[in-house]
């Protein structure tokens, strides 16, 4: 534990995998002028970055998103060149569309129509198509699917520590134990206040995950909610059929969403249910694992997937920060242009790398060449009275 300098050309505030890319991007350009600051230390689980995988792909049923993707893949591949370090394991990708579910069918077109836009191939497939692939699958006769073949897995916790260890090799100065306690503006640079005393900067980003709204408050409030979210772990009988290379990643859209992943990190699938937790007030520790929740994502790989359906091998939980149109935020705050700050709505991970490129752009040259405007912070949902 060092103590932190007094002075900094910019501060990045949380050593999660959008922290850990900003360090890392920012470091490439500005050496040891940055300092990385982190309340617990790098790689803790309170947060959301430290487990194997997540979901990377193309399909987004946003054109937002889909506008975003081929950078997306390009800075991860930037990132593997320089650490030797495999981030990226291509699987490819099903988006299923179930007519039963709620507003499936309405996010599976509008997802084929953002590739078809950003010239993204990919593949529309009946139910079953699929399951001459997959056989693992066990669908209704009117789903379909989109198939995309470079969506995978980011190996979330390898990779958030192979951007912080790139960013220490450019000169970024790392101190944990650290709690930022507030920000003061003063117009030709910032004073983060510490429990550990003050650092002035010339920026400031911050990637401070479910802890954001209670960072900002009373300095520039954003309209965010907090859902306890879970993942589970299911030890299938036979691992080898879910392997990356004869099972993709999945997401049957619609209300509820469930998604998952062949084997990887650990001897066992994974599944979870987006956004099927309540809200909550975020502390600074871990969610309890629901187990009517559980229950949930085992009754879908009954009915679905029924070969990976064996015991539990663990859950983990994490708490979503969403904007009240869960789009992401990054990029400075209305009237506060030497603060930058990211929202991750539960879905900022895959982004990670290039959101630490763009966000070193907007530091050091005021502009980024990503079109990003539609993640503005001081986009009207999240300036309006009351939202």
């Amino acid at each position: 534990m060092t103590q932190p300098p007094h002075q900094a050309r910019c501060v990045v505030i949380g050593t999660g995998v959008l922290g850990s890319a900003a360090a890392w991007a920012l470091a490439r350009r500005l050496g040891d002028g940055v300092v990385v600051l982190e309340q617990f230390e790098p790689g803790h689980r309170r947060g959301s970055s430290s487990d194997h995988s997540r979901i990377i792909r193309h399909s987004y049923d946003s054109a937002v998103y889909t506008r975003l993707t081929r950078a997306m893949f390009t800075a991860w591949a930037a990132v593997e060149r320089e650490s030797g370090e495999r981030l990226v394991v291509r699987t490819g990708g099903l988006d299923l569309g179930d007519p039963a579910v709620t507003a499936s069918i309405t996010e599976l077109d509008a997802a084929a129509a953002a590739m078809t836009a950003a010239d993204i191939p990919f593949e529309r497939l009946d139910a079953g198509e699929v399951q001459r692939r997959f056989p693992q699958w066990r669908l209704a006769p009117d789903t379909r699917a989109l198939w995309q073949d470079g969506a995978g897995i980011l190996d979330v916790g390898r990779a958030t520590a192979t951007l912080l260890a790139l960013a220490r090799g450019h000169g970024a100065a790392v101190h944990t134990h650290v709690k930022v306690l507030r920000l003061e503006d003063r117009g030709d640079d910032v004073l983060i206040h510490t429990d550990r005393g003050t650092v002035a900067a010339g920026h400031v980003v911050a990637c401070t995950g479910k802890w954001t709204a209670r960072f900002l408050r009373g300095f520039h409030d954003l309209p965010l909610r907090h859902t306890a979210e879970q993942v589970t772990y299911v030890a299938a009988p036979d691992l080898g059929a879910f392997a990356p290379e004869r099972f993709p990643i999945w997401i049957r859209l619609g209300r509820p969403c469930f998604y998952g992943f062949p084997v990887y990190g650990a001897s066992a699938v994974k599944i979870a249910e987006d956004l099927g937790g309540p809200e909550v007030e975020p502390d600074d520790e871990e969610s309890a694992i629901d187990p009517a929740r559980v229950e949930r994502v085992l009754g879908f790989l009954e009915r679905h997937l029924p070969a990976a359906v064996g015991p539990v091998a663990s859950s983990r939980s994490c708490v979503y920060d969403l904007t009240p149109d869960r789009h992401l935020v990054v990029g400075p705050l209305p009237g506060h242009p030497r603060v930058m700050v990211t929202v991750g709505n539960g879905h900022a991970a895959k982004f990670g790398a290039l959101f630490g490129e763009i966000l070193a752009d907007l530091v050091v040259d005021g502009a980024t060449m990503h079109p990003i405007d539609p993640l503005s912070a001081g986009r009207p949902v999240l300036c309006a009275p009351g939202s």
